[in-house]
């Protein structure tokens, strides 16, 4: 009768507590990888490929991993993971700052106004809307997502106080609008696949360049559109660096895509960064209680700004406030704006 025999090799004589410090060795090497390729796009000045422009939406959010990397680096005593978690940390907090010219321009004030613009979701939010417009007081008013129900209620509430509109008509989340108590004389707009309308506005005799943003969002299999017509609002913006210009609207983009800071590139900045809300969370808010969106009811805890208002730097942005809407899962954002002439 044979005898059995066991052959041993060397991990079954590893203590436990080293494969447990193996492990958690690796989950920190883990979470320091996605931040770094997240952060190495952010500083080669790229949105990459999915999953990356997705995640550099909420880029400040990658302090949250990489302390606890940290952490766990620390506890299994992983001198590299600290040297990396901390040189990542360094990174986040550089890029973290806010993007773009801040500086404010010195010529005679010509006039003062309110700019007001809004997501309304498919025009669900219209409801919401129309309240803070008559408490607000804008005096132009950039809504996107505003379909046919959307631009009815809007004209029969404010033909009246805004009897200027240029608007794109259609369904869903295709139509839009510009409302302004100035004149205004319609433009080609930008073309995307949302409706983006322009026009140039008169303000006390002096003409302003207006053009309401709404780009695709930055889908998995879409990066590619978003990027195409981030770049048309980015040509709309260089094309007349002389007149007076606003840019407003959901851009689907923070400061952290590089997409949205080329648009800044062209002179144009962002009136609540002016106004000392360069972080302030506008999206996802106030979503409702779905499979997909449930983590949005957490906001603003969590969530990202993507709805901007950018100025030629002919404009002050005196103040800005983010305002809260029921019905849609967008802030509104109002900024007091100041023109001024240039010396």
């Amino acid at each position: 009768m044979g005898t059995a025999t066991t052959e041993w090799t060397a991990a079954d004589f590893v203590p436990e507590r080293h494969r447990a410090r193996r492990f958690w060795r690796w989950c920190a090497g883990l979470l320091f990888t996605v931040v770094s390729v997240v952060v190495g796009c952010r500083t080669a000045d790229t949105d990459a490929i999915t999953p990356v422009p997705q995640l550099l939406a909420f880029f400040p959010w990658l302090l949250a991993p990489t302390g606890i990397g940290l952490l766990l680096s620390l506890a299994t005593r992983w001198r590299l993971g600290l040297v990396w978690g901390v040189a990542l940390l360094g990174l986040l907090a550089w890029f973290i700052e806010p993007y773009g010219k801040s500086g404010d321009p010195s010529g005679p004030v010509i006039a003062e106004f309110r700019v007001l613009t809004s997501n309304v979701e498919f025009g669900q939010g219209t409801g919401s809307l129309v309240p803070v417009i008559r408490r607000e007081r804008p005096d132009v008013v950039f809504v996107e997502e505003c379909e046919y129900t959307c631009q009815a209620t809007l004209r029969r509430d404010f033909g009246t106080e805004f009897p200027y509109r240029q608007a794109v008509a259609a369904a869903g989340s295709h139509g839009s609008v510009i409302l302004s108590r100035f004149p205004l004389k319609g433009t080609r707009g930008v073309t995307g696949t949302m409706g983006m309308p322009g026009a140039v506005a008169d303000v006390d005799g002096h003409p302003v360049r207006l053009q309401l943003a709404h780009p695709m969002p930055p889908l998995p299999n879409q990066v590619g559109l978003w990027r195409r017509e981030l770049g048309r609002l980015r040509t709309f913006a260089a094309a007349d660096s002389t007149t007076p210009t606003i840019l407003a609207g959901d851009f689907n983009s923070s400061q952290d895509h590089a997409a949205f800071r080329h648009i800044l590139d062209t002179g144009l900045r962002d009136g609540a960064r002016m106004a000392g809300h360069p972080r302030t969370p506008s999206w996802p808010m106030g979503a409702p209680p779905t499979p997909f969106r449930q983590w949005g009811r957490f906001a603003p805890t969590f969530g990202t700004q993507i709805d901007h208002v950018l100025l030629s730097p002919d404009f002050t942005a005196n103040s800005a406030r983010f305002l809260d809407l029921a019905d849609t899962d967008h802030r509104a954002l109002l900024v007091d704006v100041t023109l001024h002439q240039h010396e």
